[in-house]
């Protein structure tokens, strides 16, 4: 790493770490005002910034919470990514340089500490469900979502997630029905030199081993693929689509479950994707051109009760709602997440989850089918929505979610809602419930 990259890593971390903004969205910023950055040197930046959200509990913990960007950038360089302080010396003052000595002193005896105790305390939590309070460094969590989690989780599954949300994600792509079969997308990818693998559940999907810019790709510009997690894949064939229904994708956002409903719909019947967002749907209108799909309805509302939704009460074969939420299923994604979070901005997202489901729900016919979904693995976002929405609606009956998915995968069913996490599946982490509205 070189003087210019490492100032321009301090200098965007700075920046990420008051936790305003998401991300992604600082670094495109950044990039975009730093145009003369090669893209080896936008990669590296981005690199070091994920690994510090990835790893911020251990970071914080080594510098005793006095946490300024540079020391950050250092921490996790030297850290995270094996460089060493003489490597690092000459980004550094004398008093920063002898606290990267200590700090790597330190985080040797942290991991020798932690392993130590994670594997004792992890088999006592067989017995009891809790670790100590290092649980957060173990998992690489804050304690505010590992007190959420622990409404759901042990603390032995926690720490399992939480590591694997350190992990970046693979790149998984859809093959559009509509334009081609997987088989013939996948041998034609291969034969391109990609490491790609067919995904093990989804029957449209496709996984690659190394990310790769799909966004000028042949197949990408035609409409044959989308990018897609297979978790967002199996959703929307949870949703039991096909073609001739009347459909409503409630919460469409940038359409990716609405063009795959669409293609399982074989462009037969009506969907209507409705979001609040007129950026959002804008992003929806090139991918639906793309997608040779006619007879998707993309229509902005200006909240969940507008009035323009009153002519389909009662009409729609089958409602989704793919809930605005927490994010937290997509930390593999998306690690500054952890950090944007609060119990008081979850309580709010609850309250906004309940009135727009409530609202879906009026769309739907006598035999119809909602289905709730978010990528949170909060059960406040999952499990208690389903359970409050019941008990004010007994017009709705739950069906089993694994039964639905059984030729596709095989999930829990105790309590017939789907949980997808990627310890277990791969995937992002999702969840969804099937209703069906009683005569």
């Amino acid at each position: 790493m070189n003087a210019l990259i490492f100032h321009k890593t301090v200098e965007i971390t700075q920046q990420i770490l008051s936790f305003t903004q998401p991300a992604d969205a600082c670094l495109s910023a950044f990039f975009r005002s730093n145009n003369k950055l090669g893209r080896q040197d936008r990669g590296q930046i981005a690199e070091t910034v994920f690994a510090l959200l990835r790893h911020y509990e251990k970071i914080h913990t080594l510098l005793n919470g006095h946490l300024s960007a540079k020391m950050a950038v250092l921490c996790c360089l030297m850290t995270q990514q094996g460089f060493s302080v003489s490597a690092l010396q000459d980004f550094c003052n004398n008093e920063e340089k002898q606290c990267l000595i200590d700090i790597k002193q330190q985080a040797k005896n942290l991991s020798g500490s932690l392993k130590s105790m994670s594997n004792e305390q992890l088999a006592m939590s067989n017995d009891n469900g809790n670790l100590s309070g290092s649980l957060n460094i173990i998992a690489e969590l804050p304690n505010w979502l590992i007190d959420a989690l622990r409404l759901s989780y042990s603390d032995e599954e926690i720490v399992k997630i939480g590591q694997a949300m350190q992990v970046p994600a693979p790149l998984d792509i859809r093959v559009n029905i509509l334009k081609n079969q997987r088989d013939k997308v996948l041998k034609q990818l291969q034969e391109m030199g990609l490491s790609a693998l067919a995904t093990p559940f989804s029957p449209y999907g496709i996984r690659l081993q190394d990310k790769t810019a799909f966004n000028k790709h042949p197949l990408f510009l035609d409409g044959t693929i989308e990018v897609q997690d297979e978790g967002s894949q199996l959703l929307s064939l949870l949703s039991g689509v096909k073609r001739g229904l009347t459909v409503v994708d409630f919460c469409a956002g940038a359409g990716g479950k609405t063009l795959a409903m669409g293609a399982l719909m074989q462009n037969k019947g009506r969907l209507y994707a409705f979001d609040i967002s007129e950026k959002r749907l804008n992003n929806l209108k090139p991918r639906l051109t793309r997608s040779g799909l006619g007879n998707v309805l993309p229509q902005r509302i200006d909240h969940e009760n507008d009035s323009k939704l009153q002519r389909l009460w009662n009409k729609a074969d089958i409602v989704l709602v793919d809930a605005p939420c927490s994010g937290t299923g997509t930390l593999r994604r998306n690690p500054d997440i952890k950090y944007r979070q609060s119990p008081d901005k979850i309580a709010r997202i609850v309250e906004q989850q309940a009135s727009i489901f409530q609202a879906a729900s009026q769309l739907v016919a006598v035999g119809g089918r909602l289905i709730y979904a978010t990528c949170s693995l909060l059960r406040a976002e999952n499990e208690a929505q389903v359970e409050t929405f019941l008990q004010h609606n007994p017009q709705f009956t739950l069906e089993n979610a694994a039964e639905i998915l059984s030729p596709y995968i095989s999930v829990d069913s105790s309590n017939k809602m789907l949980r997808l996490n990627p310890v277990t599946h791969n995937t992002d982490g999702f969840f969804a419930a099937v209703l069906t509205r009683k005569a």
